[in-house]
């Protein structure tokens, strides 16, 4: 007879893990590492889902959602974003980082009084060509599978927004030039670093790749959230899961809070509207107490649900 699998001993969780993504690690096997220390903790089968791709290049901050917080991986997915970025200047690669072939090389390195005087060119809204070397897809296919098979990959500009872009590292000395810059980038959704890294380089009459590059905020969630993927693996051995486990709440820091009543919390969750609000319109986290009921909308003084969230009575 077969060994039966023990019974989970837990309930399946909802809330945010914020892991803290090594490089070499992909989206996805994080996501499978979140799942299989779940499991080992003896949780119940739980939904799991990223907040928005991290290359294996790049390391930091990766919200996983589990639970009724995948509801809002989408709306992380559109959440601006905060890099960490070095760009080495003097070749250019296919992949535009550290895994490719160096495809162009030039002797000119610029100076830090030049890259200063490029950096306005690429802030605000702007136009990119994305790396060939991207999951977007080209007819049905990825285009990373096709610059792989080494076929031309030619995909069309796309406008983003770069909100701000510092310099915060270089080794530049006085007004020679150098061969690396370091920067920091806020930038919108759908923006490419590596592209980013590219054009400046390009702009400094000379070409460049990216060497490291690390996400310090995605959304509302800062590096100072994340943990480490050791620090996951304890959930294995049995460590709390609510010492490492951020709210579902907390994906929506950046919008108000709407206090229900309990007559109108039931409302939300029949799927009904609620009328006679005096807040102004927007988005807003229906709250019944300290449990989110719903992201609602609200227009007119009625709100209507966006999303609703089947959470547990904190009282159960």
């Amino acid at each position: 007879m077969a060994d039966l699998k023990p019974a989970p001993k837990f309930p399946a969780p909802s809330g945010w893990i914020i892991l803290d993504k090594p490089r070499g690690l992909g989206s996805t096997q994080g996501v499978a590492a979140v799942k299989r220390n779940l499991r080992q903790g003896g949780y119940t089968k739980t939904k799991v889902g990223h907040g928005g791709t991290l290359d294996p290049l790049a390391e930091g901050v990766l919200p996983i959602a589990l639970g009724e917080a995948t509801k809002l991986a989408g709306r992380m997915l559109d959440a601006s974003k905060i890099y960490e970025f070095t760009v080495q200047f003097g070749a250019e690669t296919e992949t535009l980082d550290t895994e490719g072939e160096i495809v162009e090389r030039s002797d000119v390195r610029p100076s830090l009084s030049q890259i200063t005087a490029v950096l306005p060119q690429f802030t605000g809204r702007i136009e990119q060509v994305p790396p060939a070397y991207s999951a977007l897809k080209v007819d049905g296919k990825r285009a990373y599978h096709l610059a792989r098979a080494g076929e031309t990959v030619e995909l069309k500009t796309r406008a983003v927004t770069i909100y701000a872009l510092t310099i915060t590292g270089h080794s530049l000395l006085g007004g020679e030039g150098g061969d690396e810059v370091t920067l920091t980038a806020h930038v919108s959704k759908g923006t490419y670093i590596r592209s980013l890294a590219r054009d400046i380089a390009r702009a400094l009459g000379t070409c460049g790749h990216v060497t490291y590059l690390r996400r310090t905020k995605a959304g509302p969630f800062l590096e100072t959230d994340a943990i480490s993927l050791d620090k996951l693996n304890e959930i294995a051995n049995g460590a709390q899961l609510s010492d490492l486990l951020l709210p579902l709440e907390a994906g929506l820091d950046d919008i108000p809070a709407l206090s229900l009543t309990q007559t109108d919390a039931q409302a939300l969750q029949q799927g009904r509207v609620v009328s006679g609000l005096p807040q102004s319109p927007g988005l807003y986290c229906a709250m019944l107490d300290a449990r989110p009921i719903a992201l609602v909308e609200i227009q007119e003084g009625t709100a209507k649900v966006v999303r609703g969230f089947n959470l547990p009575d904190v009282a159960e």
